[in-house]
């Protein structure tokens, strides 16, 4: 086997599973230690990912496997060389010196430059993007749910929306209230809620939607998938795949679903670009912003 493809036989062994953030560090570890990967005891794995040994267990069986054996099994057929890993003792000088396919690294951001082209793909037909800006357009006042790994992109559509629209309410933390402020928001006016729905979902998500079903609000979700659990409690669903290259997600599609969302929404909100001039001439006059 050539030894260039050492690293990405291992990713194309790992993609296409749901992994967990640790389960992912087992894995980055692994393509990393290809040369010696097939050699490795679950306790080394372990120790040299910074993980427990029962978690690299429960990752070989993520994976498919019955245990760590048979995935160890695996990775002997694949036939694993000892120059696996670019810049590795054997490896060739080429490749010490740059001349190697892209590293973990660039093949992350490669993914995620995927995962944007196909979000352009599907936002070829305007409709579902349309007709979500209308109904949270006219949603008086507007909430916005994103708990725990989507509370940031709940942060930033808010933070960008209150600037058009006349009355956002951001509600990005759990507990017994959440489902107050939920039930306030209705008795107020709000006719619609949009919702940021990323892994890993916290359950108290699908609670929350389903109240805001129960007070008659309709709910748009932007997800990473039309499958994610809280599809079957929304009206429309928007989706966009989040990168699954790291240890950690990264929402670049679900982020730029979400700019293009509120662009519609200007379409649809009576005065919003007076609401854009007034806070320019506002945020001039008390200099926030260094030019």
């Amino acid at each position: 086997m050539n030894p260039d493809d050492a690293g990405p036989r291992l990713l194309r062994l790992f993609e296409g599973h749901r992994l967990t953030p640790a389960q992912r560090r087992i894995a980055h570890c692994l393509v990393q230690h290809a040369a010696e990967a097939a050699f490795l005891s679950s306790v080394e794995v372990a120790e040299l990912a910074g993980v427990s040994q029962p978690s690299v267990t429960r990752f070989a069986m993520a994976l498919g496997f019955d245990g760590y054996p048979a995935l160890r099994r695996q990775l002997r057929e694949l036939g694993l060389p000892e120059t696996g890993v670019p810049g590795a003792p054997g490896a060739r000088a080429d490749e010490r010196a740059g001349d190697t396919a892209p590293n973990e690294h660039q093949r992350a951001v490669l993914a995620e430059i995927a995962n944007l082209q196909r979000l352009a793909g599907t936002l070829a037909d305007p409709k579902p993007v349309a007709a979500a800006a209308r109904l949270l357009a006219a949603s008086r006042p507007l909430p916005i749910l994103g708990l725990r790994a989507a509370a940031a992109q709940a942060a930033g559509f808010a933070y960008f929306a209150a600037k058009v629209h006349p009355d956002v309410r951001l509600l990005d933390e759990g507990g017994s209230m959440l489902a107050d402020r939920i039930e306030r928001a209705a008795s107020a006016g709000a006719s619609a809620l949009l919702c940021f729905a990323l892994p890993r979902y916290p359950a108290e998500l699908t609670g929350a939607l389903a109240v805001a079903r129960d007070v008659g609000l309709s709910v748009v979700t932007v997800a990473d998938s039309a499958f994610a659990p809280a599809a079957a409690l929304s009206d429309l669903v928007l989706a966009a795949a989040v990168g699954t290259s790291l240890v950690f997600d990264t929402a670049c599609g679900p982020m730029m679903l979400g700019r293009v969302l509120l662009e519609a929404m200007c379409d649809e909100i009576p005065g919003a670009e007076g609401r854009l001039e007034a806070f320019e001439v506002s945020a001039a006059a008390r200099e926030i912003f260094v030019e």
